[in-house]
Parts: structure tokens; sequence; C-alpha cells
């Protein structure tokens, strides 16, 4: 068995040995080759131009040209995935940086010389357009088109779709500001432990210490933080102004009713799932709000602030898992999934190395999935043995990447890539999966505790808490859509008010936390959120259906695996068993959060 005890000290990536580092010779076997692949494409592209003026003249031609396109397509994700993967082992290297940025402006001229597609599809008269979809020369076209055709009333001339793919970069300034006057030119000072040490606190380590179980370590480092966030409160509220704007802007120029319809039209998701998502979990903020007032007891508060909900009820457990051995256990968890599942997910993760396992000096933090077509589902990982829930992170991404790999084995490149809609979907179901096998095998009450207690916070800051940043990104771009304007004090006034219902009565509320609704990263990609929180409650009803059900829910479940983009979200998600159109699944996830904080309740008996 292979074991990497924690280190006190960060190694370089050469210290990692190879079996414990993911292998991108699959993609390349040597950065000349991929040197060589991109001078290749950088000379292939533009030829994408001799296809203009074709499209509408018959079906061979129009497949001709996507079959080109799609070449194209699957030699720029291969580069950029290599690139990003590099990068992403070491952040300094400014070769790895170099060759990211290449592929990125060679994919930006390739857009705009590809730019005509869209439009002269649009231009192609419907009755035309329906007899080219019978011909059995586009049968593997026909889901793509349909999905291209539907945006027929939202697509502009062809000079004004360069001018908006032109736009790009210029329309996306606002959020690189936001990014660089948070991460960069703020100042946050430092914080001090009770053990004399004192470490820095910025927008990538306020969380570890909102997690750091002395409360004045918590007070303090949200207090300081917020100073600094207010000392910049004009400037940051003119960057989220402005990029509210620029989605109104974008929403208005294709003729959308709004940002949020513009936002769930390519997903093909009515505004009544996003509107049912907060109705419904507004009905069950009571069970949130004692969830607070409990957990304030279990910490031995005399009153409960937003530093205090992020430490764990249930301190980090005493248990030490090897990478292999939590291998061992996500697989013993997935075995609801089948055979082909468990020993796909395994060969990769043991053997093919998917999996880049350790932190090294650097390597970007937290966690991905990141594939290319038929290629191995990659995962980075920063896995530290006495973090238990690091196993839990290990069963997300290989969520991920399955995901992927069903998905690759299954459909044609140009239906593989699920919306992000769904991605969500596959991974929180493995953590479901994780949970229940580990509450059905644990009889020690503590471990017990900390699973439940996991659970429930995840629920929380998923569901509830995303739910809440999806009300407020509502708000404000129908302030801006109704000609309200945006202010600071707009901002301000909305967020409290949220805060106000999600947090409830008892809990105090410091005047400071008005100012989260100006550093929530989130918000310059708007009406994402909500797919977090519909994500979570798909997966719990998902994983109900397979655990209790037979061999037909698991082969519609394995079905979503497998569907790709070949289906909108709504009906892939129908497919397998759940309507999220309904309130439904939100409603049986909320029950059980309801259900657990029961158990937790009986478990650990708070005596204040």
């Amino acid at each position: 068995m292979t074991t990497h005890p924690t280190l006190t000290t960060i190694p370089t990536r050469n210290e990692i040995p190879e079996h414990d580092r993911w292998d991108l010779t699959i993609l390349f076997k040597t950065v000349e080759d991929w040197q060589t692949a991109f001078e290749k494409l950088k000379e292939d592209y533009p030829k994408i131009k001799n296809f203009q003026g074709t499209l509408g003249r018959s079906a061979t031609d129009l497949k001709a040209c996507f079959e080109f396109d799609r070449d194209i397509d699957l030699r720029f994700e291969r580069l950029f995935h290599y690139s990003s993967l590099q990068s992403s082992e070491d952040s300094s290297n400014n070769d790895y940086l170099n060759r990211e940025g290449m592929i990125q402006n060679l994919y930006t001229l390739s857009s705009e010389a590809g730019s005509f597609i869209r439009p002269e599809i649009m231009a192609i008269p419907d009755e035309k357009f329906e007899s080219f979809m019978q011909d059995p020369i586009l049968a593997e076209w026909v889901s793509l088109l349909r999905r291209i055709h539907r945006f027929k009333p939202h697509t502009l001339s062809q000079g004004e779709e360069r001018i908006l793919a032109l736009s790009g970069n210029p329309l996306g300034a606002v959020s690189e500001v936001f990014s660089q006057l948070t991460n960069v030119d703020m100042k946050f000072g430092v914080i001090g432990l009770p053990n004399g040490q004192s470490l820095e606190l910025s927008q990538s380590t306020l969380s570890s210490f909102l997690y750091n179980r002395q409360p004045e370590v918590r007070k303090q480092a949200f207090h300081q933080f917020y100073k600094e966030i207010g000392e910049h409160r004009y400037s940051l509220a003119a960057s989220l102004t402005g990029s509210v704007r620029v989605d109104v802007f974008r929403a208005r120029t294709r003729n959308h009713s709004s940002a949020l319809e513009a936002s769930l039209f390519p997903d093909a998701v009515p505004v009544s799932v996003y509107d049912n998502l907060i109705s419904t979990v507004r009905k069950h903020l009571p069970v949130l709000h004692r969830y607070y007032e409990f957990r304030r007891k279990v910490l031995g508060l005399s009153e409960i602030h937003h530093y205090d909900t992020y430490i764990p009820m249930v301190g980090q457990i005493d248990k030490v898992t090897s990478f292999d051995q939590a291998i061992e256990l996500i697989l013993k968890a997935l075995q609801p999934l089948g055979q082909e599942y468990g020993n796909t997910l395994s060969q990769g993760l043991r053997r093919q190395r998917w999996c880049d396992r350790y932190e090294s000096k650097g390597k970007r933090s937290g966690a991905f999935s990141s594939s290319s077509y038929r290629n191995p589902p990659y995962i980075l990982m920063n896995y530290k043995e006495d973090v238990f829930s690091d196993v839990y992170t290990l069963a997300h991404e290989a969520g991920h990447s399955m995901h992927s790999y069903f998905s690759h084995r299954k459909q044609p490149f140009q239906d593989a890539g699920y919306p992000i809609f769904l991605a969500e979907v596959a991974s929180t179901f493995n953590e479901e999966l994780l949970t229940h096998h580990l509450l059905a095998t644990t009889k020690e009450p503590m471990m017990r505790a900390y699973i439940i207690n996991r659970q429930l916070d995840d629920i929380r800051g998923t569901i509830f808490r995303q739910t809440m940043f999806a009300e407020f990104e509502k708000a404000i771009h129908e302030a801006e859509e109704k000609g309200e304007g945006l202010t600071l004090d707009t901002f301000r006034a909305i967020y409290k008010k949220l805060l106000d219902a999600y947090f409830g009565p008892q809990f105090k509320l410091d005047e400071d936390l008005e100012l989260e609704c100006l550093r929530i990263p989130h918000f310059y990609n708007a009406f994402y959120v909500y797919k977090y929180a519909t994500g979570m409650s798909a997966a719990i009803s998902l994983s109900e259906r397979v655990l209790h059900g037979g061999k037909k829910e698991l082969e519609e479940y394995l079905g979503f695996l497998e569907s790709g983009c070949s289906r909108y979200p709504i009906e892939t998600l129908a497919g397998a068993g759940v309507d999220m159109s309904s309130a439904d699944p939100i409603e049986a996830a909320l029950q059980l959060f309801g259900t657990r904080l029961s158990e937790l309740e009986t478990l650990l008996k708070p005596t204040s």
C-alpha cells in the first residue's frame, strides 16, 4: 500500500513520486509535440473561412463545415487541456503560463474566424432547414443543429455577431478588475494565533480563519477582513454595477426579456424553476433558523454571528486515511452503481494515473476534475491523510470524472459536453452515497455526528446559502432593468433584507456582513449559483432512487451520466426519474435536512 504521511514542509514537484502524479503523456508525450500541434492548428484554423457562404446550399455543404469545425475544436480542446493542467501543477512556471496564454489567444482568433457559422445557419429558411434535418447525411448533427437553431430569435447579423465576439474581452474587464482588486491590491494584514504564530489574511485564507476553533480568532479575522472591504466599498460597488450592466446589455442586445431569462435560455430552463427554488427554500427557512440556534448552543456561544457558521459543530475526527484507503472506501460506497463504474474508476485512480494526489510547491490549491474528449478525466487533489473531508473531495471529483467518462464514451464530440446545470449532480450524488455508506457502517457516535454535521453543512451551504445568493442576483438585475439604478446603498439594503430573512431573528447580524455582497466572485458570473442548489437537490433524490430501487433505477441513472448535452437538462433529469420543474426534489432535500438535524440534536444534546 502506498502511503504519503502528512508533510511539515511542502515538497517540490520532483519530490512527489511519479505514481502519485497524473500522467499527461497520454495527451502529448513531450512539450515539443504540443508545440508542433499548436503550430499546425495555427496554420489550419483559418481554413474555416473557406466554408463561408456555403452553409445554406445543401446538407452536404453544412456537414463538411461542421466536420472541419469539429476537428479544429478537438485539437483546441486537447491543447488547452494539456496546457491548463500543467499550469495547475505549478502556477509559477512561466513556460506553462505562456503556453496556456498562447492557446487562449489562438482560440479567440479562431472564434472570430468562425463567427459566420451561426448567422448563416439562422439565415437558412425554416422550411429548408427542416428538410436538412430530415437528410440522413446530417443524422449525427441534428441535436447540435437544433440547439443552435433555437437561438434564431436571439442571433444578430454577421457583422453584429463579429462585434459581439470581439467585445468579449473588453466586457470581461469588469470581473478582471474585481479579481485584481480583491486578490492583489487589497491588503488584509495578518492575524495573530494563540500559538504565537501570525498568518496573512487574504480573500483565499479567510475561510481558514473562520474554521479556527478559537472564537476571538474568527471574530478578528471577520472584522479585519471587512474593514479592508469597507475601505474599497465604492470601487467594489462600481465593479458590481458594471457587471450587472454588462449582463443587461447582452440580454437586451440579443432580444431577451431579462438578464435572468437570457441566462436560463441556453439550458431551456424555465424561469419558473428559478422562482420555484426560491419560494420552496423560503418556506423551509424556520428549520434553518432552528439549525443556527442549535449550532449556537453546541458551540457554547451567548450569541451566534456569521463568523461562527463555518466551524463544524463536531471537530475534526482523529482519523488517518491514506489515499489508497480513501479509494477503497469510495469504491465500497459506490458499489450500488455497478461493476463497470467501479472497475473503471478503480483502474483510473490506481493504475492509469488520472489523479495528481498531493500538494507541491506552486500547485493550484483545492481540487477539480478536468477532461477532454475521450482522454483521461484527470483529477487534481491536494490530499491530506489527516483531513477526513478530503475523502469526500475525492469522491466528489471522481463523480465529475466518471460523468465525463460515460458521456464521452456514449456521445459524439458535439453532444458530449454536459451543461453546468447537470455538472454538480454526479459529483454530489457520489458524496451522498459515501454518506449513506458511512452511516450504515459506523457505530461510533461521534463519527456518526461528524458525518451528519458535514451533510447538514453541505445542504446549508449549497441549497440555503446559494439560493440566498440567487435571490440577490435576481433582485439587483431587476433593479437595473427597471431603471432604478444601482448604488452601494442599494446593494446593502437588498442584501440586508435577505440576511434578515435567511438567518432569522435570533441570529446576531454584524453590519459588516452587508458588505459580503461586494466580494462574492460568483456575482460576476450571474445566475450560476442556483445550479448548485438544484444540482444538490437532484443528486439527493437520485441517490435515494438508486439506493432503494433496482435495475431500472440504476440504468436510468447511468443513462443520465451518458446523456451529455444530447437533451436539455430538465428533460435529462426527468429521464433519470427526477422532475426539476416541480418543487418535489427541493422539498425532499430540505426534509432530509430537518431529519438529520433532529438526529444530530439527539447525538450532541447541548446543555445550554
